[in-house]
Protein backbone atom coordinates (compact mmCIF):
# COMPACT_ATOMS: atom_id res chain seq x y z
CA UNK A 1 0.00 0.00 0.00
CA UNK A 2 1.31 3.67 -1.01
CA UNK A 3 -0.10 7.08 0.02
CA UNK A 4 -0.33 10.70 -1.65
CA UNK A 5 -0.95 14.27 0.47
CA UNK A 6 -0.90 17.35 -0.93
CA UNK A 7 -1.97 20.21 1.22
CA UNK A 8 -2.69 24.12 0.19
CA UNK A 9 -3.01 26.47 2.53
CA UNK A 10 -5.38 29.58 2.05
CA UNK A 11 -6.28 33.26 3.17
CA UNK A 12 -9.77 32.22 3.84
CA UNK A 13 -11.84 31.02 7.09
CA UNK A 14 -12.70 27.59 7.36
CA UNK A 15 -15.98 27.60 7.67
CA UNK A 16 -16.04 29.21 4.33
CA UNK A 17 -13.86 26.71 2.88
CA UNK A 18 -16.20 23.70 4.00
CA UNK A 19 -19.34 25.82 3.32
CA UNK A 20 -18.14 24.83 -0.66
CA UNK A 21 -16.31 21.74 -0.42
CA UNK A 22 -17.83 19.84 2.85
CA UNK A 23 -20.97 18.37 1.02
CA UNK A 24 -20.44 14.71 -0.53
CA UNK A 25 -21.62 16.17 -3.97
CA UNK A 26 -20.15 19.31 -4.34
CA UNK A 27 -17.41 18.39 -6.48
CA UNK A 28 -18.78 19.71 -9.41
CA UNK A 29 -19.23 23.23 -7.78
CA UNK A 30 -15.03 23.68 -7.35
CA UNK A 31 -13.70 21.02 -9.56
CA UNK A 32 -14.08 21.65 -12.87
CA UNK A 33 -13.21 18.22 -14.39
CA UNK A 34 -16.18 16.66 -12.40
CA UNK A 35 -18.94 17.93 -14.39
CA UNK A 36 -21.71 15.80 -12.69
CA UNK A 37 -22.81 14.30 -9.03
CA UNK A 38 -25.16 11.97 -8.80
CA UNK A 39 -26.06 11.01 -5.14
CA UNK A 40 -26.76 7.28 -4.14
CA UNK A 41 -27.82 5.10 -1.77
CA UNK A 42 -29.01 8.15 0.50
CA UNK A 43 -26.40 10.38 -0.52
CA UNK A 44 -23.51 7.85 0.58
CA UNK A 45 -22.11 6.88 -2.72
CA UNK A 46 -21.41 9.51 -5.72
CA UNK A 47 -21.27 9.06 -9.43
CA UNK A 48 -19.44 11.25 -10.90
CA UNK A 49 -18.62 11.89 -14.77
CA UNK A 50 -15.56 13.52 -15.62
CA UNK A 51 -15.37 16.31 -18.76
CA UNK A 52 -14.35 13.08 -21.03
CA UNK A 53 -17.68 11.15 -19.93
CA UNK A 54 -15.52 8.79 -17.68
CA UNK A 55 -17.54 7.56 -14.57
CA UNK A 56 -16.07 7.36 -11.17
CA UNK A 57 -18.19 5.58 -8.19
CA UNK A 58 -16.94 6.80 -4.76
CA UNK A 59 -18.72 5.43 -1.52
CA UNK A 60 -18.73 7.77 1.74
CA UNK A 61 -16.92 5.88 4.63
CA UNK A 62 -16.87 8.89 7.20
CA UNK A 63 -17.54 12.86 7.98
CA UNK A 64 -17.35 14.50 10.25
CA UNK A 65 -18.63 18.09 10.20
CA UNK A 66 -16.93 19.33 13.36
CA UNK A 67 -13.79 17.95 11.92
CA UNK A 68 -14.88 19.35 8.01
CA UNK A 69 -13.60 16.05 7.05
CA UNK A 70 -14.73 13.36 5.32
CA UNK A 71 -13.28 10.18 3.92
CA UNK A 72 -14.40 7.91 0.78
CA UNK A 73 -13.06 4.83 -1.10
CA UNK A 74 -13.46 4.53 -5.00
CA UNK A 75 -15.80 1.38 -6.09
CA UNK A 76 -15.08 1.79 -9.43
CA UNK A 77 -13.09 3.80 -11.56
CA UNK A 78 -10.29 4.07 -14.56
CA UNK A 79 -7.67 4.63 -12.42
CA UNK A 80 -4.86 2.09 -11.88
CA UNK A 81 -4.78 1.14 -7.88
CA UNK A 82 -7.14 -1.11 -5.81
CA UNK A 83 -8.22 -0.15 -2.32
CA UNK A 84 -8.02 3.29 -2.15
CA UNK A 85 -9.35 5.13 0.58
CA UNK A 86 -9.19 8.84 0.62
CA UNK A 87 -9.60 12.14 3.20
CA UNK A 88 -10.96 15.35 2.55
CA UNK A 89 -10.38 18.28 4.92
CA UNK A 90 -10.37 21.85 5.53
CA UNK A 91 -7.91 22.73 9.39
CA UNK A 92 -8.41 26.38 10.80
CA UNK A 93 -5.47 28.23 10.68
CA UNK A 94 -6.96 31.20 12.81
CA UNK A 95 -5.76 34.46 12.06
CA UNK A 96 -3.87 32.74 8.98
CA UNK A 97 -6.79 30.88 7.11
CA UNK A 98 -6.67 27.49 6.36
CA UNK A 99 -5.28 24.53 5.16
CA UNK A 100 -6.87 22.20 2.78
CA UNK A 101 -5.21 18.85 3.11
CA UNK A 102 -6.17 16.24 0.24
CA UNK A 103 -4.46 12.26 1.08
CA UNK A 104 -5.21 8.40 0.36
CA UNK A 105 -3.99 5.60 0.49
CA UNK A 106 -4.40 3.02 -2.13
CA UNK A 107 -2.21 -0.34 -3.41
CA UNK A 108 -0.94 0.24 -7.57
CA UNK A 109 -2.56 -1.97 -9.78
CA UNK A 110 -0.07 -2.72 -13.08
CA UNK A 111 1.98 0.54 -12.07
CA UNK A 112 4.64 1.43 -9.55
CA UNK A 113 4.31 2.53 -6.40
CA UNK A 114 5.88 5.81 -7.84
CA UNK A 115 3.21 5.82 -10.69
CA UNK A 116 0.53 5.33 -8.74
CA UNK A 117 1.62 8.35 -6.14
CA UNK A 118 2.33 10.90 -9.12
CA UNK A 119 -1.38 9.92 -10.14
CA UNK A 120 -2.82 11.14 -7.28
CA UNK A 121 -0.46 13.66 -6.25
CA UNK A 122 -1.14 15.85 -9.42
CA UNK A 123 -5.00 14.97 -9.19
CA UNK A 124 -5.17 16.24 -5.70
CA UNK A 125 -2.75 19.80 -6.54
CA UNK A 126 -4.68 20.21 -9.61
CA UNK A 127 -8.27 20.02 -7.72
CA UNK A 128 -6.43 22.66 -4.93
CA UNK A 129 -5.51 24.84 -7.41
CA UNK A 130 -8.99 24.56 -8.73
CA UNK A 131 -10.41 25.51 -5.38
CA UNK A 132 -7.79 28.33 -4.60
CA UNK A 133 -9.12 29.80 -7.96
CA UNK A 134 -12.61 29.16 -7.16
CA UNK A 135 -12.69 30.59 -3.68
CA UNK A 136 -10.90 34.31 -4.82
CA UNK A 137 -12.97 33.98 -7.77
Amino acid sequence: MTAARVTLDVPWPADRVWQLIGGFGSLPDWLPYITESVPGEGGRLRTLTNAEGGVIVERLEAFDETARAYTYSITRAPFPVTGYRSTLQVVDRGVDGSRVEWSGTFTPDGVTDAEATALFEGIYRDGLAALAERLGA
